[in-house]
């Protein structure tokens, strides 16, 4: 049973700030809600309370959202390792291998919020390596100047990304992404709406 005023209102846990923007957008578009989120502070605090989070599942629904990076060969791997057993109202799912790789899946928003031909943009995100990076690379072809001065470190800086990176990416994924249209080019988030779409009609 779950408690009166809890269902289809998720409690969350992510590693930064744009996660939490697109686990929003992601629900929002699924008609459930999200209720606390935890996190933001990266991956090794996740991965250290992940046992916590995963005993209030057993009451409430969650999610939480990390990325494979290069901490396993595979998704499923991955959660063996942090959570060989989720409660019944857990969703813990990996993003493959960079929650950027479920962006680039809408290669038609992209495309027209950088103002670059859709070609550009790989097919099959999730097998891309690092994901941020071709972000990065196709900002740095965008026609508009405040997206690539945002999104692209400047020379010499010693950064990976833009100084308005998280600002630049939250404004896509609130405007211009579409979660459904993107699941059809990434198996790793058509896996997570799966589970939450499924998770969302036991509560309602």
């Amino acid at each position: 049973m779950t408690p009166t005023g809890l269902a289809g209102c998720f409690s969350a846990a992510v590693e930064g700030v744009l996660d939490e923007g697109v686990l929003h957008r992601i629900l929002v578009d699924l008609d459930l809600g999200l209720d606390r989120v935890f996190g933001q502070k990266g991956k090794a605090f996740l991965r250290e309370r992940i046992g916590g989070f995963n005993h209030d599942a057993r009451f409430r629904p969650w999610i939480v959202v990390v990325d494979l990076d290069r901490d396993a060969e595979c998704p499923a791997a991955l959660v063996e390792d942090w959570l060989p057993q989720p409660a019944h109202l857990m969703c813990f799912r990996v993003a493959v291998r960079e929650l950027e790789s479920w962006l680039l899946a809408d290669t038609e928003a992209l495309a027209g919020f950088l103002g670059i031909r859709r070609i550009l943009i790989p097919a099959g995100p999730d097998q891309l390596d690092d994901p941020k990076q071709v972000l990065v690379s196709l900002a740095a072809k965008a026609r508009r100047a405040d997206i690539r001065r945002d999104l692209v470190p400047r020379p010499a800086s010693g950064r990976s990304i833009g100084p308005g990176y998280t600002s630049r990416m939250l404004e896509f994924v609130q405007d211009h992404w579409r979660p459904a249209a993107a699941e059809i080019n990434s198996d790793s988030l058509r896996r997570c709406r799966a589970r939450l779409r499924d998770l969302g009609r036991k509560l309602s």
